[in-house]
C-alpha cells in the first residue's frame, strides 16, 4: 500500500520522537508529504468566569490565574513551534515536503477533522498504553482516532510495547 499524505499527531511527549521517526520512514519510502499536527486540549484553558465575584472568588486571584495560564499557553505553543521546526527540518533533509499546525481542540476529534480536511491517507499517532480505569476515566486518543478516522491509522506503541495497530476506517487489525 502506498501513502502520499501522512498526518502525524504529536503530543511532544517522549513518544513523539518514535512517532515522528515511524512517519518519516514511511514518508521516505513512499515519497509522501508530511503534515505535523498538535492539539492543545481545551480542558487546559481557563477563562475567568464573568460571575466569579458572585461565586465568592476574588477577582484578583481569578485574573492572576488566568494571566498565569495565558503565559503557560504561550510557552507551550513556543515549544511546540520549535519542535515542529526541528521535525520539519529533518523531513526536508530527506527531501520531503512537510508543514505543521497546532489547534486548541479535543485531540481525537481534532486529528480526525484535520485528516479529513487535508485529505490524509494515513494518520500516525502514539499510544501511551493506558489501560483499565485510567483509560476509562481519561480516555484514549488513539482509540478514538482508530474508530473515527476517515483514513488508515498507524498507532505507535509506547516503550515496552511491541505491537502497532493499523486500521482502515472500518476495521482495526493488530500486528505483533
Amino acid at each position: 500500500m502506498s501513502f502520499q499524505r501522512i498526518l502525524v499527531g504529536l503530543d511532544f511527549s517522549p513518544l513523539s520522537d518514535d512517532v515522528f521517526r515511524e512517519a518519516l520512514e514511511l514518508a521516505c519510502h513512499n515519497k509522501a508529504e508530511l503534515f505535523l499536527f498538535h492539539c492543545i486540549s481545551v480542558d487546559t484553558l481557563m477563562t475567568p468566569p464573568p460571575f466569579s465575584g458572585e461565586l465568592g472568588l476574588s477577582p484578583h486571584l481569578v485574573d492572576q490565574a488566568y494571566h498565569i495560564q495565558t503565559m503557560q499557553l504561550q510557552e507551550h505553543t513556543q515549544k511546540a513551534i520549535a519542535q515542529f521546526n526541528h521535525y520539519k527540518a529533518q523531513a526536508e533533509h530527506h527531501g520531503l515536503w512537510a508543514d505543521f499546525e497546532y489547534q486548541v481542540t479535543d485531540a481525537g476529534a481534532g486529528l480526525c477533522r484535520k485528516a479529513q480536511q487535508w485529505d490524509a491517507d494515513l494518520i500516525v499517532i502514539g499510544r501511551r498504553g493506558r489501560q483499565g480505569l485510567s483509560e476509562i476515566l481519561l480516555g484514549s486518543i488513539s482509540n478514538y482516532v482508530l474508530h473515527h478516522a476517515s483514513c488508515m491509522v498507524l498507532v505507535v506503541q509506547g516503550k515496552g510495547r511491541k505491537s502497532a495497530k493499523v486500521a482502515s476506517p472500518s476495521q482495526a487489525v493488530e500486528y505483533a
